[in-house]
């Protein structure tokens, strides 16, 4: 073994593994590898930090061979430490510097081969017609690459944390809307009794496929998004440790790291649409419910004076008080508004709704407390003794209540049925067209007597058929 042969295998026994640099203050683990104390302690705070699992409570790995040694049983290797300090005493073991070729110190950066080159080599037919600067020069130059694309890399990362984060809320409030459904489902169907259950589970099926299909793709996105979250973190510690460490080595191989980052492709996933298609529709339950049909008539004492009342059967308007005629207390004078001329205090009682609406209909019907106020505008919510629903030009249809999502319909319904249930405190709303429940009010229990309630917006919005009667305003 020459001599320069016994330098070089000094230096690799003197050289941290980790930070590639002569040993400072050594250690062994219980393997028997050596590091730098410090060294391995930063490493297995990275592990510890990055929450990676262990088999053992307070044991980390070995970077060389991955096995297992407790971190306090990091034993000082005296030995090693005058062999490194020997190292570093010898002039001729200073290799890493110089060119292993002409063993001159590596002063210059070669552009076209990107590799640090001697004085020597500079004159070299090899790197002649190449393009050269000092070593210092092109440490500034990669240094400030390797921080624009540090940069680039963790705006990025942002991004994708915060779509990340904004798909777990997605999932949950979707779950939410799930549970919610399905709770209304399972209530539903008890109204009609057990005969129901097979008809209930295949609507439920149809819900959690539904369910399954949405949290599949929200579960899929967000995987993506986790996947593409970890490989910019490790592309970024890479380039952080190509960053910190010694010129020559950072300077080592750049194009590949470089390239790294240019070849990551990072995408977006689109929004996934969670609007529920699976309806509630509960197979003859409106037949169940006209059970309890009642033959509501609205009292004409209590219309919107230009709301006006044709009895059908009879083919006669109902009285209404002329222009410029005094108003009774019971008149609402705010809204074209009636009320049913039956009061419900108790029991159970269901009537249904016919409309011809135009596309901008202006409407609201369900129940109301019989002391409501039906001269001043007050907005139609439990609050101020209304439980009802309503259409707004001809979109949405929802419960007059802040507290609660509007529903949007494919197309108005044209006949509604309403169900109270005063002992249940429950105020129910369906299509009868096609049997689906739209909406339930449920309290613990209703503040007093109620009447059915009937509003239209503005003249040529269309006409309501309760029973009876049809109601429309005058133009």
């Amino acid at each position: 073994m020459d001599a320069m042969e016994l330098a070089r295998k000094l230096q690799e026994e003197a050289t941290c593994s980790i930070c590639l640099d002569y040993f400072t203050d050594p250690v062994m683990t219980n393997c028997g590898h050596n590091f730098c104390r410090e060294c391995i302690q930063l490493t297995w705070e990275k592990t510890k930090a990055q929450k990676r699992r262990r088999k053992q409570k307070g044991s980390f790995p070995c970077p060389e061979c991955r096995e297992l040694s407790p971190q306090r049983n990091l034993r000082p290797n005296r030995l090693l430490t005058k062999v490194a300090e020997m190292a570093r005493q010898q002039p001729s073991l200073r290799s890493r510097d110089l060119c292993q070729v002409h063993q001159e110190l590596l002063k210059l950066f070669c552009e076209d081969d990107q590799r640090p080159i001697c004085v020597i080599c500079r004159e070299s037919q090899e790197h002649r017609p190449h393009r050269v600067v000092p070593i210092e020069e092109a440490v500034q130059e990669y240094k400030l690459k390797l921080e624009e694309d540090m940069e680039c890399l963790q705006e990025e990362m942002v991004k994708t944390r915060k779509l990340q984060a904004k798909e777990e809320q997605t999932l949950a409030e979707w779950q939410e809307k799930v549970k919610e459904r399905r709770e209304r489902i399972v209530v539903e169907f008890e109204k009609t009794g057990l005969f129901l259950m097979e008809a209930k589970q295949r609507l439920l099926q149809a819900l959690k496929e539904e369910e399954e299909e949405t949290v599949a793709k929200l579960q899929k996105s967000m995987a993506s998004l986790a996947q593409q979250g970890h490989s910019l973190e490790m592309l970024l510690l890479q380039l952080e440790d190509r960053n910190e460490r010694t010129p020559f080595q950072m300077l080592q191989d750049m194009n590949h790291v470089l390239s790294r980052k240019d070849s990551l492709s990072v995408q977006y996933p689109e929004a996934t649409l969670t609007m529920l298609r699976t309806v509630c529709r509960v197979p003859g339950q409106i037949e169940v419910l006209k059970r309890f049909q009642e033959d509501v008539v609205p009292d004409p004492t209590t219309a919107y004076p230009y709301l006006l009342l044709y009895e059908i059967s009879q083919r006669r308007y109902l009285s209404t008080p002329l222009d410029g005629a005094p108003h009774g207390q019971d008149r609402f004078l705010a809204y074209p508004c009636a009320v049913g001329q039956e009061t419900f205090s108790s029991g159970r009682h269901y009537w249904e709704v016919g409309m011809n609406l135009t596309g901008d209909a202006l409407w609201a019907l369900g129940v109301c407390r019989d002391n409501v106020s039906r001269r001043g505008r007050v907005p139609k919510s439990p609050e101020n003794g209304f439980w009802v629903v309503q259409l707004c030009k001809g979109e949405r249809y929802a419960p007059a209540t802040s507290s609660v999502t509007p529903i949007t319909l494919t197309e108005p319904p044209s006949h509604m049925g309403v169900f109270l249930d005063f002992e249940a405190g429950e105020v129910s709303f369906y299509n009868v067209n096609d049997g689906s429940h739209l909406h339930t009010y449920s309290q613990p229990a209703f503040p007093g007597p109620l009447q059915p309630f009937f509003c239209l917006g503005a003249p040529k919005s269309g006409q309501m058929v309760i029973s009876t009667v049809t109601l429309w305003v005058k133009g």
